[in-house]
């Protein structure tokens, strides 16, 4: 299985962060992510992928707009669940020393207008995760009937280390049972820069449930992990995941893109060929903290598959 970064395509949307492509049954496709200002969650709708690049777009939820989060607004998430649409992300007070994400939490706002870029959105408070501690990057996802949430969370002091928890939701806004870690950084790879495990995404195909992630800091070196389980195991219970030794996708010497992370999957118009949406960037001279550079980028190429039913995430930039 190729996991390397070969020659560089354009990306789809230039500085777009934590990029998260939604398709729904209206045949729309949805975009939101990070904007380089931080300030506001941004969304955009077309029919096709190469459309989201010159959609309009609409600023749906502005800092200070509601809530204790008036700063900082970064990796927002658009979903559809029980009839209405919400956008999960995270926000601060204020930015921390030295650039981290110390003081983040999670948050959620709600719209039942059909047109998520029309209608009104309601603040509906932080999501509490059961453990006061920085925590970003949440996702929600349907199994089974249960609706499961998803997010990143550091698990104990100011270093910026951070696991993945699963817990099981009792609405889209609030978490149902005691949350599961299920991955921590403990390879090398997981470990550049930062201990960090984050940007979980799910992706069900050929009997698994599969769990894209990033890991290590945001630097030019940031890299992608996977977990996986069988679609009839116990989803909260660590021991029904397998956790890849190596990295799926990372970059490499002589490559000219660099640090692909943030995993999210959607599919491509056809309606099967999963397509893996990304950011990376295109250097690797950050110029200050690598966190608040604004220089990556919006990539989405298609996924490919190996005989034995497994992705084969092959080159970020060779389809």
């Amino acid at each position: 299985m190729e996991n390397d970064v070969g020659d560089i395509p354009e990306p789809l949307i230039e500085q777009r962060a934590d990029p998260c492509i939604y398709r729904h049954t209206d045949g729309y496709y949805y975009f939101t992510a990070s904007v380089p200002q931080y300030d506001r969650v941004e969304l955009r709708r077309a029919k096709t992928i190469e459309g989201l690049a010159s959609a309009q777009t609409r600023s749906v939820w502005r800092k200070g707009a509601g809530g204790p989060c008036p700063e900082l607004i970064r990796a927002p998430e658009i979903h559809f669940s029980g009839g209405a649409w919400y956008v999960y992300f995270a926000a601060a007070p204020s930015r921390e020393p030295r650039g981290r994400l110390s003081r983040h939490r999670i948050y959620a706002i709600r719209n039942a207008s059909a047109n998520p870029l029309a209608g009104e959105w309601e603040f509906m408070g932080q999501v509490d995760t059961g453990n006061d501690t920085s925590c970003l990057d949440a996702a929600t996802f349907t199994h089974k009937g249960q609706l499961y949430g998803l997010w990143a969370q550091q698990h104990g002091g100011a270093d910026g280390s951070a696991n993945l928890y699963i817990a099981p939701m009792a609405t889209p806004w609030q978490v149902g049972g005691a949350p599961v870690m299920l991955s921590r950084p403990e390879f090398d790879w997981e470990c550049r820069g930062l201990p960090v495990n984050e940007a979980p995404s799910v992706l069900k195909k050929h009997g698994r449930v599969f769990i894209g992630y990033s890991a290590g800091a945001t630097g030019h070196d940031q890299a992608m992990g996977l977990l996986w389980a069988g679609e009839d195991a116990d989803l909260l219970d660590p021991a029904s995941w397998t956790k890849s030794r190596e990295p799926v996708l990372q970059a490499g010497d002589g490559h000219a893109t660099h640090g692909p992370g943030h995993t999210g999957f959607t599919v491509a118009e056809d309606g099967s060929t999963v397509l893996l949406v990304y950011h990376a960037r295109t250097y690797t001279e950050i110029d200050g903290d690598p966190l608040w550079n604004p220089d990556r980028h919006t990539f989405v190429k298609p996924l490919r598959w190996c005989d034995d039913g497994m992705p084969d995430f092959g080159r970020p930039a060779v389809a």
